[in-house]
């Protein structure tokens, strides 16, 4: 795991500088968002912190590894009295020691600590690998997000400059007396209705960059309406057909969600160990050397000194029922912890499923829309070709284009959620999306194609309402 946050560190280093360079050139870096997920793992707000509480418990490792090792003290004492009387005594007493310290038993509480601390760093990075899969879920929602609202603004400026050259045609065959004062105000009413979409359009295309900006932790710049980054590519739609069993069983066995929960019952149950220990003898040998003074003339010289060694053993008898009730704090918080992975297991299955489900909903909408598309434009060219005719009405042409361009914007809308459902899908199962795809790989190069120039081309108005 270490090995892989330094290989998004690394990358996320090369795109910086990149980022770095374009900008020395009086252009904004451009991600692709394979690049901006690369990008989200090493500087993400979130998964920093994950990786400093891996560091903290690697260090309660060590902390905990050194009841193992002798320990080495040194402690001292001198006072003197003003006055003391009756007394023979000397007025100065001190004394020295240099002490080194092994123990010999501890009732296992040693050992279930280091245990323990182990255990602390193993969920740690289990809640690390968590926290980097859902921000890359993110990433990818929010990138396609962008990608969507970016084509929204495109299919809103095209549909407002096709309705008001339509405006423009109208005034000047109004102007001519070829047509009525009606047809002006229905241009009118159709270009001022689609305004409003393509103000929405360009909102939420902004919030789109911001909400991608906090995944990367990058600061806008005061003062600046500019996002200080761009995307590439276009919004496509790459099919995919996962299995449902087999999307629950990766989640059961891959989730590191449900791992770190695992790691929290096995914490407890080696805090049981370490709180019955406190119930055990637990035994220390020291050796050490000792400068001390005589108080009493009678006894001997003022200043002595020499080596000690000894051993040191303690046992509580009764402490008042303050390990009893650790104990039964502990089995609490176990029982707590089990409860915890049955219910993060119920968790991730339902999530894997209301994944799955939506990622069939978009397939559905999307095959539906793609022929709806087909429909609304064949039956755009029928309303043009009946009011060349004389046969239909400017209002025919007008539902018949605002049709149009409903219909691909729902498919573009439809494309979205499935990418959105494939990404929550991958995290969901802690697998990558092509790892999920069961597809026929035959069939999916055969798609390929077709779906990208469908998706390239997928909500463009068009050019004249009145061409044919």
């Amino acid at each position: 795991m270490y090995e892989m946050c330094s290989k998004f560190a690394a990358i996320g280093i090369l795109i910086a500088v990149l980022a770095v360079s374009s900008q020395a050139f009086g252009a904004g870096p451009v991600y692709t968002i394979d690049q901006a997920v690369a990008l989200a793992q090493a500087q993400n707000p979130d998964i920093v912190i994950a990786r400093k509480k891996v560091i903290g418990a690697r260090g309660g490792l060590i902390e905990a590894r050194s009841g193992f090792l002798p320990s080495l003290s040194s402690s001292g004492l001198y006072d003197k009295r003003q006055q003391q009387s009756q007394s023979q005594l000397r007025q100065e007493d001190y004394n020295a020691t240099l002490k080194l310290e092994q123990n010999l038993y501890t009732g296992g509480q040693i050992t279930s600590q280091r245990a323990i601390a182990r255990l602390n760093i193993e969920k740690q990075n289990y809640e690390l690998q968590e926290t980097a899969s859902h921000v890359t879920m993110d990433v990818r929602v929010a990138f396609n997000d962008l990608l969507l609202n970016r084509a929204k603004v495109r299919v809103r400026q095209d549909s407002v400059r096709v309705l008001d050259e339509e405006l423009k045609s109208q005034q000047q065959s109004f102007n001519a007396g070829i047509v009525g004062n009606l047809n002006v105000q229905r241009a009118e009413v159709a270009l001022a209705n689609e305004q409003p979409e393509l103000f929405n359009a360009q909102t939420q295309l902004k919030d789109s960059y911001l909400r991608l900006g906090d995944l990367f932790g990058v600061d806008a710049g005061p003062g600046t309406a500019a996002a200080p980054f761009e995307v590439s590519g276009e919004l496509q739609y790459q099919p995919n057909h996962p299995d449902l069993n087999d999307c629950l069983a990766r989640a059961d066995a891959n989730r590191p969600l449900i791992k770190a929960r695992q790691k929290d019952i096995e914490i407890e149950d080696q805090q049981y160990t370490l709180d019955r220990s406190a119930m055990r003898p637990h035994v220390r040998a020291f050796s050490g050397y000792e400068v001390y003074s005589e108080r009493d003339p009678a006894v001997g010289p003022e200043f002595n000194y020499g080596y000690v060694v000894g051993i040191n053993a303690t046992w509580n008898i009764f402490d008042g029922f303050a390990t009893k009730g650790r104990i039964q704090a502990t089995r609490a918080r176990r029982e707590a912890a089990v409860q915890a992975l049955a219910a993060a297991r119920r968790a991730v299955a339902s999530e894997v499923r209301s994944a799955f489900f939506d990622l069939q909903q978009a397939d559905r909408v999307l095959e539906t829309e793609t022929s709806n598309v087909q429909a609304a434009d064949e039956a755009l060219e029928i309303a043009k070709s009946n009011f060349a005719a004389g046969l239909g009405t400017q209002l025919d042409i007008l539902q018949a284009a605002s049709d149009v361009t409903r219909t691909r914007t729902t498919r573009l809308s439809a494309i979205y959620l499935h990418n959105v459902a494939l990404a929550r899908l991958a995290h969901a199962c802690a697998s990558s999306a092509e790892a999920l795809n069961f597809a026929s790989k035959i069939e999916n190069a055969k798609n390929e194609k077709r779906n990208a120039a469908q998706a390239a081309d997928v909500a463009r108005p068009p050019e004249k309402l009145g061409q044919r």
